[in-house]
This record gives C-alpha cells, sequence and structure tokens, in this order.
C-alpha cells in the first residue's frame, strides 16, 4: 500500500484542520517547504498538497509554495484545492505536478471532469470526493472545502466516473478528518467492494501505523496521512518497516 503524506497550505503555512472546519486549524508550521523536505526523506514516492484557500475560494493564493514544493521534494506529487478550468489542470501537469485533484468542480460539473479525464488520461486527475455520513449509513457529497452539503451520494458520483474511466479516488469522511480517531474502514471497503479496479486513496482519521496496517489488509491501494505524521505518531522507522514488509 502506497503511504502518502499531506501538507495542508492556508495563508502560506502548513495546518491542519478539525473536522474540515476552517475555524478549528492548528498550524504546524510557517515553511511548509521544510515540512516537504522532512516528508521527502521518509520512504515514500508520493506527496499530496491541499491549497485550502483554493478550496474554499476557489483562487489558488499558495501557488508559489506549491510550485516550489513540486521542485523541491523530488517526489511525485499530486495538488488540490482551488482547482477550476482545464487551464489550471494543464498549467500545473506542465510544472511537473502527476496528479490534478478535482474535488467540488467534479460534483458540480462532472461533464466537464469527465473531459479532463479524456484529454489528459486517467493517471492525471484524481477525484477527490469528501463525504458526511448521515444517520441511516448513506455517504453524502461535501463541496466547497467541506463547507456545503448537496444531496448527491457517494454512489451515484462514483457511477457517473466509473462510466468516465476514472481510476485514481481519494475518498475523505469529513467527520473523521484531523481527528486521530481511526478511517472508515467499512467505508472503504463498501467502495471496494463496489468499484474493485479504483486505486482507492483513503483519507481521514488514520491515528497511527497499526491503521495503515489494517487499510494494507483490507485492500485498499493508498492512504493519506497528515495529524499523525505531523504528531510524531508514525514514525519514519515505522514508515520504513512497513515498506519492507509489503
Amino acid at each position: 500500500m502506497n503511504i502518502i503524506p499531506a501538507i495542508d497550505l492556508r495563508n502560506g503555512r502548513c495546518v491542519r484542520l478539525l473536522k474540515g472546519d476552517f475555524d478549528k486549524e492548528t498550524e504546524y508550521s510557517s515553511n511548509p517547504v521544510e515540512i516537504g523536505s522532512q516528508f521527502s526523506a521518509l520512504d515514500v514516492a508520493d506527496l499530496h498538497i491541499v491549497d485550502l484557500d483554493g478550496a474554499l475560494t476557489g483562487t489558488q493564493r499558495n501557488r508559489h509554495i506549491v510550485a516550489e514544493l513540486v521542485r523541491e521534494s523530488g517526489l511525485q506529487v499530486q495538488v488540490g484545492g482551488g482547482i477550476r478550468s482545464r487551464d489550471d489542470v494543464a498549467d500545473w501537469l506542465g510544472k511537473g505536478v502527476s496528479r490534478c485533484v478535482v474535488g467540488s468542480l467534479a460534483v458540480r460539473e462532472p461533464d466537464v471532469v469527465a473531459a479532463w479525464l479524456d484529454e489528459f488520461g486517467a493517471d492525471a486527475i484524481v477525484i477527490a470526493l469528501d463525504v458526511r455520513i448521515e444517520a441511516a449509513g448513506r455517504p453524502v457529497l461535501t463541496t466547497q472545502g467541506w463547507t456545503e452539503e448537496t444531496d448527491t451520494s457517494l454512489w451515484e458520483c462514483l457511477d457517473e466516473f466509473e462510466g468516465a474511466g476514472v481510476k485514481h479516488v481519494l475518498c475523505t469522511d469529513v467527520l473523521r478528518d484531523g481527528t486521530l480517531t481511526g478511517p472508515n474502514f467499512d467505508l472503504y471497503v463498501d467502495i471496494l467492494n463496489r468499484y474493485p479496479g479504483l486505486q482507492l486513496q483513503a483519507s481521514g482519521g488514520v491515528r497511527d501505523i497499526d491503521d495503515l496496517e489494517l487499510l494494507r489488509e483490507l485492500g485498499v491501494p493508498a492512504a493519506i496521512t497528515g495529524k499523525a505524521l505531523l504528531d510524531g505518531r508514525i514514525t519514519a522507522e515505522e514508515i520504513r518497516s512497513f515498506r519492507q514488509s509489503e
């Protein structure tokens, strides 16, 4: 399983939000590039970057920092938050980004994003789907940096993109994000049972290396972790041992 460290950017800083709440922010560093260097030293191949300002407003205010992280990290970088146009995708891919992560637009205008999958290829686009689990267990999508709920279920959206040839899907249970309460294992098993061909990226709630090991046992191809790494709950040695045991 691929472990993907995460850096969330807001106003030029590396931060984490609690359950996607922009009013519940923890700052980890005023120098995100230094955090990127620390993650580059891990036994990982990828880096996940989110421009939270872009996710909230649609304007990527941290572009220069993202570009520097892409140049300096030496990792395959996927970037999300505020990607709203075909030119945004082409620009980031031209700057060395491996995959563009598209969230809100994929929910609001799936035909547009389907056209990007066709033009740039399935390996260049990650569909990011953020969900809140209703009382009845139905996963409902949220947009605009988790601030707006929709009436669309995760399954309706995945059905549509499966027909468009999607390969990479990142799914976050928003109420677990930044909480260190454990991933929503049942949700990811359900996704893989319904769509076994997806390169699923699990996100939200990872506490420690045991969570990553369980996700691997369940067949999840990749998992994103930010807070657990930043808090030192997952160490470089644990990641090294995890990778060696694959």
